[in-house]
């Protein structure tokens, strides 16, 4: 699937112009694609079903129709229906097993992205960005890639912890083991920010498909290409899961990069 689109909100006092391309790939390796995404203004988003679980395919994609199902198009949401949507995500994913299901057959999936939400009349417009698992919300801000989310990884919390070195992450056997997934619990945890929406912002939403092949100076020389699409008509996103696949393509690959200005 690619996707290379712009849309147009209208706000009262400005007018929002979104840019947006998106491309997810099975990969060089596996044979089903259990990443889905969604890039439709005002929500942009990566699910990666579940490894090695039940109906992961079917979860990532449940993921979108819910959110398809919650947020009127290119219009400006709001924090409170994202969350919303965030929630009855999981309880929809966690309908997907059945209840003496427990673990490598409980149904889930990571989830990531941005929502352009009306934070109301005291805050104003922002860039919602959200986080359950280990896919990614990247800012792209003057020339420099800055993760934004946390990875929920068993690797993350050892990193934190100082228990290995960056390098050891990278090989290390629970690379994999995820701590947090839409429809492993019955509460979800979402780590959620808010940006105020200002003059030219740009977001990457990837899967870690993407970060196991290309560490974030290969990432960030694709962005600094600074185009839309190039002399082969491919876009922010079809150059990144080329890439990926190109080193590799271990696992599924996906990718949605947002670029916003206001006028």
């Amino acid at each position: 699937m690619t996707l290379n689109q712009q849309s147009t909100i209208e706000l009262s006092t400005a007018t929002a112009r979104l840019f947006f391309s998106a491309r997810t790939d099975v990969g060089s390796v596996r044979t089903v694609n259990e990443d889905s995404l969604l890039a439709q203004s005002p929500v942009f988003l990566v699910a990666d079903g579940m490894g090695g679980h039940a109906q992961g395919e079917v979860a990532s994609q449940t993921v979108l129709r819910v959110f398809d199902e919650h947020i009127a198009r290119d219009l400006p949401s709001t924090p409170e229906r994202i969350l919303d949507a965030i929630h009855s995500s999981n309880d929809a994913v966690r309908d997907l097993s059945a209840a003496d299901d427990y673990g490598t057959a409980v149904s889930g999936t990571t989830l990531a992205g941005i929502a352009f939400v009306d934070a109301g009349d005291d805050v104003g417009y922002h860039w919602m960005a959200f986080n359950v698992g280990d896919s990614r919300v990247y800012t792209w801000t003057d020339g420099v890639l800055s993760q934004l989310s946390v990875d929920h990884s068993a690797v993350q919390e050892m990193l934190d912890a100082g228990l290995i070195s960056t390098e050891d992450a990278e090989k290390h056997p629970e690379r994999n083991v995820i701590t947090r997934a839409i429809g492993a619990d019955e509460f979800v945890d979402a780590d959620v920010w808010l940006l105020p929406a200002l003059g030219e912002q740009s977001f990457l939403i990837c899967s870690d498909g993407l970060t196991k092949e290309l560490d974030d100076a290969a990432i960030a020389r694709v962005l600094a290409m600074d185009i839309r699409l190039d002399g082969h008509g491919r876009s922010v996103a079809d150059i990144l899961v080329a890439e990926a696949i190109e080193h590799g393509g271990r696992d599924n690959v996906s990718v949605v990069y947002v670029e916003s200005a206001f006028d």
